[in-house]
């Protein structure tokens, strides 16, 4: 090596001579042996970057195309070797440089050394975070990666990868040694804490906010502690801020999506199953009865439940003649009800309903009554997910099953108001008369 840059620096000074016995002054021949030197170092930049990508990258990668293994093959997921390329033109200007301007300026040699060896810190940085990634990723596919998460690990290993880059660079920016700064920097750690708190604070909240994808700018997050509401606008080092639904912008602090709980509705907008439907409708428990043959007769000609009926009467027929069951009293053997049948009719309309997603789980259960009644919970999936389509359809389900509610002769809970007592009074008083 020490041989080659000889050979260089004589290659140069004689040009330099040749280009003043030619006629050339003394500044125009340095001038000019040291732009040829810089657009050949620049040539060969250019050359080694393209060998590196081009060539052996695109080499290496159809190589672990062609392996069995499956390791390598996230190499190249994570862009390992084409991160790992960027150091190639890096290399050939720190090594190349020094030779081009050893005797023209000193500053502005040492000044692209610099630059260039804070270039390749950085590069190493990403080839290492893409590293990790490819291992994690390996990781992921063993057995034992379901009980034995190590993503913090990772993601602590970056943190320390990063603040290590931070320390070199620095280091070099101001001609410092590492082993220098890292003791100065241990001594000034507790103050350092104290003044940039919130900086810190906000720092590792960003770090662990893009690591494990928690929100990103474009989500709808709902964070009722910071009265926040609404779409994602912008992520800072510090603040992120929120654009609610009345326009209104709420800023967060980071590392309050990290130490508080909030709402990301993103997987409900992306997910293929639509938009929760979950509302109860209170039923007046003293509504509830058995189902009249004229009842049943009276359901029967509702389109989706006659099937239904006819099923469910053979059934409990041939039941309670196997039990011999004396029928004429209600409570013996078994039979219908009102809420009974109302609850499959509602499970059948939402089957039916054509903004309801059929293919995700659907459900009409009865909760524990309470002294407003029986609530009867409707559980199933909108298709449309937009937040005005998605009340209408909701809107429209709760109509229909109010509406039809008395057809079933049940009655909707509803705490007495003026107009009732008034009622009640009335009713009184003509009865006095």
């Amino acid at each position: 090596m020490e041989n080659s840059a000889t050979k260089t620096y004589e290659f140069l000074e004689n040009f330099e001579f040749w280009l003043q016995s030619i006629g050339l002054s003394a500044d125009l021949a340095q001038y000019t042996k040291v732009f040829t030197a810089i657009i050949s170092i620049l040539i060969l930049a250019v050359l080694a970057n393209y060998i590196a990508k081009r060539i052996i990258v695109v080499g290496l990668t159809r190589i672990t195309q062609k392996t069995k293994n499956k390791w390598d093959n996230y190499l190249v997921t994570r862009k390992v070797f084409h991160k790992l390329s960027h150091l190639a033109p890096a290399l050939v200007i720190q090594f190349t440089i020094g030779i081009a301007l050893y005797d023209f300026n000193p500053d502005l040699t040492l000044t692209i050394v610099n630059l260039t060896k804070v270039y390749i810190v950085l590069a190493w940085v990403f080839v290492i975070n893409s590293f990790l990634d490819a291992l994690h990723d390996v990781y992921l596919n063993l057995d034992m990666a379901r009980n034995r998460p190590i993503k913090g690990y990772i993601q602590l290993f970056k943190i320390i990868v990063y603040i290590f880059a931070g320390i070199v660079i620095i280091a070099i920016v101001f001609d410092k040694d590492v082993k220098n700064l890292l003791v100065g920097m241990g001594a000034s750690a507790a103050i350092l804490t104290l003044v940039f708190k919130d900086t810190i604070l906000g720092l590792v909240a960003s770090v662990q906010v893009s690591a494990n994808n928690m929100v990103k700018p474009g989500d709808w997050i709902e964070m009722p502690s910071r009265g926040a509401d609404g779409t994602v606008l912008e992520i800072s080092l510090n603040t992120v801020k929120v654009q609610n639904w009345d326009r209104t912008i709420s800023t967060i602090p980071t590392y309050a999506l990290v130490s508080e709980s909030f709402t990301n509705w993103k997987g409900m907008e992306e997910g293929a199953d639509g938009r929760r439907i979950k509302r109860s409708i209170f039923i007046d428990m003293r509504s509830v009865k058995f189902c009249s043959p004229e009842l049943l007769d009276k359901l029967k000609k509702i389109h989706i439940l006659k099937d239904y009926i006819d099923m469910r009467s053979k059934e409990i027929e041939e039941f309670n003649v196997k039990m011999g069951f004396d029928t004429s009293v209600p409570v013996n053997g078994r039979r219908m009800t009102n809420l009974g049948v109302f609850r499959k009719y509602i499970e059948a309309y939402l089957t039916h309903h054509p903004k309801v997603n059929s293919q995700t789980i659907q459900m009409v259960r009865q909760m524990q009554p309470t002294d407003r009644g029986i609530p009867l919970e409707v559980y199933c999936f909108s298709a449309e997910k937009s937040w005005v389509n998605y009340e209408e359809v909701q809107a429209d389900v709760f109509d229909h099953i109010m509406a039809v509610v008395p057809e079933f002769e049940l009655r909707v809970f509803q705490n007495p108001s003026g107009d009732d007592f008034q009622v009640i009074a009335n009713t009184f008083n003509s009865k006095q008369i």
